[in-house]
């Protein structure tokens, strides 16, 4: 079973983000694919109606699939990513597609040497605690860092990070949700 190098991820995404990254260095179009890509991944992310389209069952995918061709298209979204997205469709693995577009990320920034981290924060980084951050996990023995960022303000304070495979909780939601257990195991 093929393996994302690094990241424990097999499967059906590793072997799609094999295949299109071997397909896009062969043509020697890598760093246009590898930021459709992850402009693709931010439109999924952003857009509702793409998002419960994707997630629908029952979304029929002889229409849909020219459609989300076109639109990735006025998008500025090159033609082997739309082919990518194209043989997603013709698999009928279109509800698979935000995981395949996250897979090809980890692919791409494991055989760059970089890991991939994302951080939650109830409130938007400033670049001092960017920098103190990426200064902690260099020192942390994480290296070359790809660093996501993501607001969630139902987090109330603290972070999530999810460094490969690792994740370090210390939101005070999950705080506030540990105490609540330990208090209902002590009733």
């Amino acid at each position: 079973m093929a393996e994302i190098i690094g990241t424990g991820e097999t499967g059906l995404s590793a072997r799609y983000a094999a295949a299109l990254y071997a397909l896009s260095f062969e043509r020697g179009a890598l760093n246009d694919v590898i930021e459709q890509m992850a402009a693709l991944g931010r439109l999924i992310a952003e857009t509702p109606a793409l998002k419960s389209l994707l997630a629908n069952p029952l979304t029929d995918l002889t229409k849909t699939g020219p459609a989300l061709n076109e639109a990735l298209r006025a998008e500025g979204v090159g033609e082997l990513v739309r082919n990518f997205v194209g043989v997603i469709i013709a698999n009928r693995r279109l509800r698979d597609l935000p995981a395949l577009v996250q897979g090809f990320a980890a692919y791409a920034a494991a055989k760059r040497g970089e890991l991939p981290v994302s951080v939650i924060t109830a409130h938007a980084l400033n670049d001092v605690q960017r920098n103190q951050l990426l200064a902690r996990l260099t020192e942390a023995g994480f290296g070359n860092v790809l660093l996501t960022e993501r607001v969630d303000a139902t987090l109330l304070g603290g972070m999530v990070l999810r460094a490969g495979t690792k994740i370090y909780d210390t939101s005070l939601k999950s705080r506030l949700n540990r105490l609540n257990y330990s208090l209902k195991g002590a009733a």
